[in-house]
């Protein structure tokens, strides 16, 4: 009994070490759910995963995918989401549209006529950036609407069916050419 009691109170301190050493270590913040996140998803609205693109081993932006309570990775597309880009680097406006065309091109053909309409939106959408502005694009495939923010700002939306599937998976599809990034925001991997 004696015995039991020595390892009970050696477990005890072991314990109670153990919650004081994880109560001192810093946690990572949990980011704010952003305003136009919150707009689009409502107060369920929550991070399903985070990543940030380099290139040639420069920092381009980091990515947050936003989601309210049902969310189903492998059909991306039916559910509302809201992915945030905040930027490492000054791009052109007009380099990341076109860029996000020959993206949007790797789930096959675009008919010209949306290529031309979806380039000349982007064009007008996505200002030129600069390090710390963010673009927050916001899809809701019940009114097959995309919106887009800039720095939180409303900047414009677009009512296109197509549109937002293959915008949104140009990170989120199975054809995404970031597969270890479309693994964690999914929140597939770590």
């Amino acid at each position: 009994m004696q015995r039991r009691s020595c390892l009970a109170a050696v477990a005890g301190l072991a314990l109670a070490g153990v919650a004081r050493t994880a109560a001192s270590q810093p946690s990572t913040p949990r980011p704010t759910v952003p305003a136009e996140v919150r707009l689009h998803l409502g107060e369920q609205a929550r991070l399903r995963g985070a990543a940030r693109l380099r290139w040639f081993g420069l920092s381009v932006y980091d990515a947050r995918l936003w989601v309210g309570p049902v969310f189903d990775p492998a059909r991306y597309e039916a559910a509302p989401l809201a992915l945030e880009l905040i930027y490492a680097r000054a791009l052109q406006g007009p380099q990341i549209a076109e860029r996000s065309i020959e993206e949007m091109r790797r789930a096959g053909p675009l008919p010209d006529e949306a290529t031309q309409r979806w380039l000349g939106f982007m064009k007008d959408v996505f200002p030129n950036v600069a390090e710390g502005d963010r673009i927050t694009g916001a899809w809701d495939p019940a009114d097959a609407r995309s919106a887009f923010y800039v720095n939180g700002n409303s900047a414009r939306a677009l009512r296109d069916p197509a549109f937002g599937p293959r915008f949104f998976g140009i990170w989120l599809a199975p054809h995404s050419s970031q597969p270890a990034m479309r693994q964690q925001l999914l929140g597939l991997s770590s």
